[in-house]
């Protein structure tokens, strides 16, 4: 009697592993792409917390957006808007600046899947953020 798994057994098995994987593969590219749309609404959130610290202790806006946060952003000058984007891939956020005090977040209009869910967790960010006051002394 001979030992060992005849050809067609080896074949099934190999037809049953590439169909396990090709089932997980996908679940795990989604579960990928979710956190990343996770860490994107966190980031922005900060960022809208660390903005609103800042100019609340200082009185005006930095020039530099590393001096105001420390959320990876792909602009350097607040003033013309700054653009956070998600996995290195598109502009999700834009972030703007005022003299009076004011930061508008809005989306910047990217379109890929991830970038589309950062919008859709961060909508209620997504609005004029008022830190400058009347009658605030610094």
């Amino acid at each position: 009697m001979r030992k060992g798994f005849t050809m067609i057994e080896l074949i099934f098995v190999i037809v049953i592993l590439g169909i396990l994987a090709a089932v997980a593969i996908p679940r795990l590219s989604a579960t990928r792409d979710d956190a990343q749309i996770s860490r994107g609404a966190s980031d922005v959130a900060t960022a809208v917390q660390d903005l609103g610290a800042f100019y609340t202790a200082q009185g005006t806006w930095s020039n530099a957006i590393t001096d105001m946060t420390n959320v990876p952003f792909d602009g350097a000058n607040p003033s013309n808007g700054i653009n956070y984007e998600v996995g290195n891939a598109e502009d999700c956020i834009t972030f703007t600046t005022a003299a009076d005090g004011n930061l508008t977040v809005s989306d910047a209009g990217g379109t890929s899947a991830v970038c589309r869910g950062v919008v859709g967790r961060a909508t209620d960010l997504l609005t004029t953020h008022e830190f400058g006051g009347q009658g605030v002394n610094y």
